[in-house]
């Protein structure tokens, strides 16, 4: 099994007599190529990410190293729960309608790219999962998304915060836009923000789908 060290600690009950192959943060081609070499190798390779693979996971890194190196290893993507969806889960049913996921992370994609692209979904009236929001050192895409989004909603507009989903330290806080600069956000959240039709109602947080009642 191959994965990043945190990620197959939470699995430990399912990796009991497996050969684990752990690497840090911001070595995911070096682990993808390890677990395709094993392949190659005739192993039996699992590829540990968190969520679902591919959202934000592994899975098309994996597919894009297979081509560039041309290696003819069979692949089967298992499909997860990711992080929009177990929040969702959790706060009621907030992506009923049509919504969005947009990563924060300017690591790989430019800031105003990411930017132009909140701005199309906010403008469109799509509810947003923000993943990646901001971690102890990289703030300025939180706080710029926080001006777009403010600069396209009301502050009373339902939003949630849902950290480390599924694990001992889960926190779950449902508040609006206007308290979102004040929240506890960090790399382990995901923040999601309502569109014009959400709602808060009997303590979950609402979509409507626009059903006859």
């Amino acid at each position: 099994m191959v994965g990043y060290h945190g990620y197959l600690r939470r699995i430990a009950d399912l990796t009991v007599g497996k050969e684990l192959l752990g690497s840090g943060m911001r070595q995911e081609a070096a682990r993808c190529r390890a677990a395709l070499a094993a392949a190659a190798g005739g192993r039996a390779v699992a590829l540990v990410s968190s969520g679902d693979p591919g959202v934000y996971g592994m899975a098309g890194l994996a597919l894009e190293l297979r081509a560039a190196e041309g290696l003819a290893v069979p692949v089967a993507i298992v499909p997860g729960v990711s992080a929009a969806n177990a929040a969702a889960a959790r706060l009621g049913a907030p992506l009923m309608l049509d919504y969005a996921v947009v990563s924060l992370s300017d690591l790989l994609v430019p800031l105003d790219q990411i930017l132009k692209r909140l701005e199309a979904v906010v403008g469109a009236d799509l509810v947003v999962a923000l993943y990646n929001p901001k971690s102890r050192t990289r703030t300025a895409p939180w706080e710029a998304a926080l001006r777009v989004l403010a600069a396209h909603r009301p502050p009373g507009t339902p939003a949630a915060v849902a950290t480390a989903l599924g694990s001992a330290d889960e926190a779950l806080l449902l508040t609006d836009l206007g308290g979102l600069p004040a929240a506890a956000v960090d790399m382990h959240s995901v923040v999601i923000v309502g569109n014009r039709s959400s709602r808060v109602q009997d303590g979950f947080f609402l979509t409507p789908r626009g059903y006859r009642l």
